[in-house]
């Protein structure tokens, strides 16, 4: 019996990995996705005016201090990326997501450049000093967003195929976190910040990239249309070549 490829796990060939096909759909999450997010932001800033929610931070650093006063660990360098990593696994051995090759690292790209211009700007602007007082870029956790991130990532493109890809994903991305605590790099308040940082952006990229793309390069007037990104380097510098048939 030979199997059959359906569309909700076609392969990604080699042949039309750079193809730019009308496959992009709009944000299928309801309203109510976006709440956690936002209540974790709003929980991350609250810590700046609300003092119990600020002794929470203190509390939990204590208590880590007291459990594990010796405690280093550099798994969050690496886990933070795991399910991106996984994501592009995936796709090699033959498990499609929901967008494209070229689809799926533009709206990854995009949800780190959300993501990183806001935590980069709140990093300065809120100036905290982190547990272990080597700068005062504490709030929010980079770390902690990255992996957030790379999960709904994961889980935008997986999660039609099984939810066990987005529990997987925020697995690791849930331990990134607690081992930034860990490490005395954050508070407790700064990486429940970063999570929701992280989610947003990659909700708002897969929000916002439809809008345009569908526009630059679908039309349904003339089927033999069509539209190919083709990689480029010259001279050391990388980029892509936009090339259309009319």
């Amino acid at each position: 019996m030979s199997a059959q490829v359906t569309d909700s796990a076609r392969l990604d060939s080699t042949e039309h990995i750079l193809e730019v096909p009308d496959t992009v759909k709009h944000l299928e999450s309801k309203f109510v996705s976006f709440i956690p997010p936002a209540v974790f932001i709003g929980y991350g800033f609250s810590s700046f005016l609300i003092k119990p929610i600020r002794r929470v931070d203190y509390s939990v650093y204590n208590d880590m201090q007291k459990d594990h006063p010796n405690f280093s660990s550099k798994f969050d360098n690496y886990f933070q990326f795991v399910p991106v990593v996984t994501v592009y696994a995936l796709n090699l051995a033959g498990v499609a997501g929901k967008n494209r090759f070229i689809d799926r690292t533009v709206l990854y790209a995009m949800s780190e450049a959300i993501r990183s211009g806001s935590v980069s700007v709140l990093k300065k602007a809120t100036h905290r000093t982190r547990p272990d007082p080597y700068n005062r870029q504490s709030f929010p956790s980079g770390h902690s967003s990255t992996a957030f991130a790379a999960a709904e990532f994961m889980a935008q493109e997986y999660g039609e195929l099984s939810p066990w890809y987005g529990i997987y994903a925020y697995t690791f991305a849930t331990a990134t976190a607690i081992l930034r605590v860990y490490n005395n790099d954050h508070w407790f308040s700064d990486i429940i910040a970063g999570a929701g940082f992280g989610i947003l952006s990659t909700k708002a990229a897969y929000l916002i990239y439809p809008l345009f793309r569908n526009k630059l390069f679908h039309d349904n007037k003339d089927s033999n249309k069509s539209t190919l990104l083709i990689p480029t380097y010259h001279d050391g510098m990388a980029g892509f070549s936009f090339v259309k048939t009319f």
